[in-house]
């Protein structure tokens, strides 16, 4: 959710927690890392520094042309045995193209989850409406776009996806005020219309629009689907002893990584007293996981962004991994 800007090299796109990740990847010379979610590079140029091997993948086009343009503040990504190799793709195919790339385990793996800083201040790309701009939202840039969907998706379809991701209590009189207000084409017509839809005043602390913004974005980008193909993937890479660190900034990712640690680590609470204890505990996948480690105030002071992110963070063990049918994240 952070990194060097592209273009300058300064630094505005602080990495969120990034200390907390480096002691859980706790990265060594000649390790490899997978940055899942390489973004602007923030995770990706901690590591590199500490010594390590980085593969970035990022399914935004955008992320992977702007190091492309900047190389000099890549010098890793030259050389007979780069440092850090590029994936422009889902991270869900983690091990298809780690694979394609000669590397079957993997020394850690972290994740970043959700939009990033750098397509939230890009007004074209839709995601935010405190900046009007047209209504995208497609981290890929491919396929069904925000507009395409509230345009054209039936009103019950809608308040589906606003009530499931964004958690909206009155999702259906939002989604009668959006299908009565198409057609929609930028982010601040949709604002505008969930606003009204909910009555919103200017003194309110929380502009209600946040929360049918986060619903149809996760909707168009599969979000969900892909973290846990994502979290199924590390778990194929990482080898005995690897460590998967993720940081995610929305009660719903926060669940979906808690609960497949807890059932990869057979550490959750235990069935009832009456029923019978069907976990195997001869094969976790996981170490216990770590404590959850949430921003100090000095981070958030200094970057607003990082009050809601949570770390989460395990060490992988020598068994198998599971079969997909196996993992469970709800």
């Amino acid at each position: 959710m952070s990194g060097i800007t592209p273009d300058t090299g300064s630094q505005p796109h602080v990495p969120v927690l990034l200390e907390e990740v480096l002691t859980a990847l706790s990265p060594r010379p000649g390790d490899v890392i997978v940055d899942a979610t390489f973004g602007a590079g923030g995770y990706t140029r901690a590591l590199l520094d500490a010594g390590a091997v980085v593969h970035g993948f990022d399914r935004d086009p955008t992320a992977i042309e702007a190091v492309h343009a900047n190389r000099q503040a890549w010098p890793e990504l030259d050389g007979e045995e780069p440092r850090l190799v590029l994936h422009p793709r889902r991270f869900s195919e983690m091990v298809e193209s780690m694979t394609e790339a000669g590397v079957t385990r993997v020394d850690g793996v972290v994740m970043d989850i959700g939009v990033s800083s750098m397509q939230l201040d890009q007004a074209e790309r839709g995601f935010a409406f405190s900046l009007d701009g047209p209504l995208d939202m497609r981290m890929s840039r491919e396929g069904e776009s925000a507009a395409d969907f509230v345009n054209t998706a039936d009103e019950g379809v809608i308040a589906d996806v606003l009530y499931q991701y964004g958690e909206e209590r009155q999702s259906r009189r939002v989604a009668r005020a959006i299908v009565a207000a198409r057609p929609l084409e930028t982010t601040g017509e949709l604002a505008n219309v969930v606003r009204k839809a909910l009555g919103y005043k200017p003194h309110m602390p929380k502009d209600p629009a946040t929360r049918s913004f986060q619903a149809i974005r996760i909707h168009v980008n599969g979000e969900l689907d892909e973290l846990a193909a994502g979290l199924g993937a590390a778990e194929e890479l990482l080898g005995e002893g690897g460590k998967l660190a993720v940081v995610s900034f929305h009660s719903l990712e926060d669940r979906m990584v808690k609960r497949f640690l807890r059932d990869a680590s057979n550490s959750g609470a235990a069935p009832s007293r009456h029923m019978p204890d069907v976990r195997d505990a001869s094969r976790p996948v996981f170490e216990k996981p770590a404590r959850a480690v949430r921003a100090g105030e000095a981070e958030i002071s200094r970057n607003p962004r990082a009050r809601s992110a949570v770390l989460r963070s395990a060490v992988r063990t020598s068994a198998p991994a599971r079969p997909a049918s196996e993992r469970i994240f709800a």
